[in-house]
């Protein structure tokens, strides 16, 4: 049997479950570039809220004990790594300014690896690419950073992560894995590898750009699957029905998808499009439909705004200089991932009708957003303060059941974007 030693590039929402989970039955070294993140770690806790910090604890313990044979450490040490004879990377992969990849994160973990590998290593790519990105840009890296020769002193795999922040669920274990490799026999090994640890089975693609295909389709297919239902949200509105009574009627019939309206934010679903809209203009095809849903889907939070300051002048309200109280940061209900959430779109829009904006989330970490986003949360609801407008944005569990009596005057417009609450004590919803 091969003795494996493992490095995980990146210690995120999907670095750390994955170290964690190897850590059962090998040696796990996690890195990542920020120093306060490893030590945080090392401490047994976790941020991001994905790993359970006692299972942390006794991982690190283990690493301790068998002196480095089994179990889980942090590290931001390259020397320490560099043992190590399988990497996994599991940078983030997003996308600039002008909704183009960016992959400034995999390309220097590529260039870092290159200084480090050794004859026979293996590097396993999860992050997220568009079909090709593997071999074509990061693979020519570590040839030129290693002077090793590809599929002859190292090989690659990929296998396309698909952790859901905040899903208790759908774990790492429990959902089924895509694998492949560079070469038949890398691709069996990479495959028997995460075998060990996902126990609802692998999938073992038959080459490297089919897997990456397969990732930058599942969320693409769900993108489009959104854009559509929020496409009905927007005719609905105009023809003055409710796109929640509609969907449940319509959702009667067996084979109707159901999904529901809203902010499409995160690291995925509102960025992996582009990564495939990328490749297809690359090769000459304009991708229309995969490019029409994200038109929809960012179109979202200013027609939520929009409603909100139309329901505001029906009521007689005064929009300049009133107050708005916005529940929810996060880009998803009762997890704290902040990454490229669509309801600071929200806070912008409302700012540029002159209305004073706060905002509230107990999930979300305050430094967090205001380095991110230079906008500081309120630590807690006063009920002294009454807002002219509440925006229901993410329905932590939280807000199901807040009083938002407390919060509101006589005129109060609540807009419910996640159709969460009871449909008597809201003003309007997706």
């Amino acid at each position: 049997m091969k003795f494996y030693k493992i490095a995980i590039i990146g210690q995120g929402y999907v670095g750390l479950p994955l170290a964690l989970e190897f850590a059962k039955q090998y040696s796990v070294l996690g890195f990542d570039i920020n120093s306060e993140r490893i030590k945080q770690l090392n401490e047994g806790y976790d941020i991001t809220r994905e790993a359970d910090n006692g299972k942390l604890a006794e991982s690190l313990e283990i690493y301790k004990t068998s002196q480095g044979k089994k179990g889980y450490k942090a590290t931001n040490d390259l020397t320490e790594i560099s043992t190590s004879n399988i990497f996994i990377v599991t940078v983030p992969t997003p996308i600039d300014q002008y909704n183009a990849p960016d992959l400034r994160p995999l390309l220097s973990a590529s260039k870092m690896l290159g200084e480090i590998i050794k004859k026979d290593d293996i590097i396993i790519y999860e992050s997220t690419v568009y079909p090709g990105c593997t071999e074509e840009e990061c693979v020519p890296i570590l040839e030129k950073y290693s002077n090793l020769k590809f599929n002859k002193d190292f090989f690659i795999g990929y296998s396309p992560e698909r952790i859901n922040p905040g899903d208790k669920i759908h774990t790492l274990t429990s959902v089924m894995k895509v694998t492949s490799g560079s070469t038949p026999e890398i691709a069996i090994e990479v495959d028997n590898l995460y075998k060990k640890i996902i126990t609802a089975g692998t999938h073992l693609a038959p080459n490297i750009k089919v897997a990456e295909a397969s990732k930058a389709i599942e969320n693409a297919q769900r993108d489009v699957n959104i854009s559509f239902v929020n496409e009905l949200a927007l005719i609905f509105d105009k023809i003055g029905i409710d796109t929640t009574d509609v969907l449940e009627a319509a959702g009667t019939k067996y084979n109707f998808l159901k999904y529901k309206p809203g902010l499409v934010g995160g690291h995925c679903i509102s960025v992996d499009p582009y990564y495939l809209a990328h490749k297809a203009e690359y090769l000459g095809y304009h991708p229309d439909v995969i490019l029409s849903g994200r038109r929809v889907n960012d179109s979202i939070a200013k027609f939520i705004a929009s409603k909100v300051v139309k329901l505001l002048i029906a009521k007689g309200g005064i929009i300049k200089n009133s107050k708005a109280l916005i529940l929810g940061v996060t880009f998803k209900e009762n997890c704290p991932d902040i990454r490229n959430t669509k309801v600071f779109d929200i806070y912008k829009e409302l700012l540029d009708y002159g209305i004073h904006v706060e905002l509230y989330d107990p999930w979300a970490n305050s430094n967090e957003v205001k380095e991110e986003y230079g906008i500081n949360l309120l630590n807690n609801l006063n009920n002294n303060t009454k807002y002219d407008s509440i925006i229901i944005a993410v329905s932590h569990k939280e807000f199901l059941t807040i009083n938002l009596e407390d919060l509101r005057n006589d005129n109060t417009v609540v807009f419910d974007t996640k159709s969460c609450l009871d449909r008597n004590m809201v003003d309007a919803r997706l």
